[in-house]
């Protein structure tokens, strides 16, 4: 197998524990949407997250719209995406902590000089950037290194469509035999593995051990190469992959 050259993390509740605090201001807008169309149901953050994890606000939308039935104009569907980012980062800026030993991990990979890092994300940009500013990770990424499927593509996209993680080898000049990718939803390893990346199924987000371990499978049965159940695991995990 090539030299692993480079590490694509996503960022919501791989590198930084977000989705929670996301889903409350996704579902609280969602469910604006839902009223002004005169439908009865609603989500809470947990309900909300637990149908879309994974996926931006823009793509959550069209998924509410096409299982309740009602259509958006695209101007109006960017104006909630709009808005759902400004209600997201203020309350990331407020609560939003690091992934338990994720910053550890990041700092022994930066000091080894071995990687390239980057993030590769389906959330809006500032969001993106907000979440790792909050908790002193953007240190390790450049800027114009941090991917996002809904602010960086010609074309707004999200996971599952692998759009994002093509793009970010492109610009980053690297082959999918060059990368490993961390991911902990199924929309995520979906993404990296349709790039050919061999990708770590990370269930370490998740405080309940026995939905851990539900997740984990969930994530080797589509497509993941290693389990890694914390970040002081990662070193044995990109190992494994290097051994492959």
């Amino acid at each position: 197998m090539p030299k692993i050259t480079t590490l694509l993390f996503d960022c919501d509740n791989t590198l930084v524990l977000s989705e929670a605090i996301a889903f409350e201001s996704c579902a609280e807008l969602g469910n604006e949407i839902l009223e002004k169309y005169g439908i009865a149901d609603r989500y809470t953050g947990p309900s909300l997250m637990s149908q879309f994890v994974g996926q931006n606000f823009r793509g959550m939308v069209k998924g509410l719209e096409s299982r309740h039935g009602f259509n958006l104009s695209e101007d109006e569907r960017e104006s909630y995406v709009l808005q759902e980012e400004d209600r997201v980062i203020a309350n990331l800026n407020k609560r939003a902590v690091e992934c338990d030993g994720a910053t550890p991990e990041l700092i022994k990979l930066e000091e080894s000089g071995k990687y390239k890092m980057a993030v590769v994300s389906s959330s809006a940009y500032r969001r993106v950037m907000a979440s790792i500013v909050k908790v002193g990770q953007d240190k390790f990424f450049k800027p114009d290194e941090v991917y996002s499927a809904a602010s960086s593509l010609p074309k707004p996209t999200s996971k599952p469509d692998p759009a994002i993680y093509l793009w970010a080898m492109e610009k980053l000049g690297k082959k999918p035999e060059e990368c490993v990718a961390v991911e902990d939803s199924k929309s995520g390893t979906l993404a990296a593995v349709r790039a050919n990346i061999k990708t770590i199924a990370y269930s370490g987000s998740y405080e309940d051990p026995s939905k851990a371990d539900e997740v984990a499978k969930m994530l080797m049965d589509n497509g993941a190469v290693v389990q890694m159940k914390h970040w002081k695991d990662f070193q044995e995990c990109l190992d494994k992959i290097e051994a492959m």
